[in-house]
């Protein structure tokens, strides 16, 4: 009887400890994959200051699609991050598009001539137009961005910042992951 015991004691042990090694296993696997993902597919940044509110707010953490303009190319409206130096990205929405002549008048985007009537992201009417008060033509490989919140987002009207060119881009915002009280898909359009 003894002996029958210690038999089953030994393949409960065993198998307590074949699941944890499985489960050891499938976590190494989940970690691996997504290292992967983040390093491939997408990259995580973190939203700096206020310029995209009430979209994104300062703090939060984003991972970035780096695949999808691989195989289209940007669109009005894209949330987009994109190097403003080596060490500087921005979180920007895609306002003109290339070819286009953006022009700020009277706190309001207008594209060739016409009002953008389709923006709904600006928080509030631009104070000042800067650079983009008078007309900005911009070239075949160059957008014009700005923030949600425009009076507080240095964006394409600042000379500092003008038109992005779409080597620049690093990717379309996703997903936020942090806080996780606000995990979401980003929207675009």
């Amino acid at each position: 009887m003894r002996n029958q015991e210690e038999e089953e004691y030994k393949k409960k042990e065993k198998s307590v400890g074949r699941e944890l090694l499985e489960t050891l296993l499938y976590i190494a696997v989940v970690i691996f994959v997504c290292f992967l993902i983040i390093t491939f597919v997408g990259q995580r940044t973190t939203v700096s200051g206020q310029s995209m509110e009430p979209l994104l707010q300062d703090g939060d953490n984003l991972i970035l699609d780096k695949l999808t303009y691989h195989f289209r190319d940007p669109e009005r409206f894209d949330v987009v991050v994109f190097d403003q130096t080596e060490k500087d990205h921005y979180i920007k929405r895609i306002i003109g598009m290339p070819g286009e002549t953006v022009q700020i008048i009277d706190g309001y985007v207008y594209i060739n001539g016409e009002k953008l009537e389709d923006d709904i992201y600006g928080k509030e009417v631009m104070i000042s137009g800067m650079r983009a008060e008078e007309p900005v033509t911009l070239g075949e490989d160059e957008y014009f961005v700005l923030g949600d919140n425009r009076n507080y987002s240095r964006d394409s009207r600042d000379p500092g910042v003008g038109n992005v060119k779409r080597s620049q881009i690093l990717g379309r915002a996703w997903l936020r992951f942090w806080p996780l009280n606000k995990i979401e898909f980003i929207r675009h359009q």
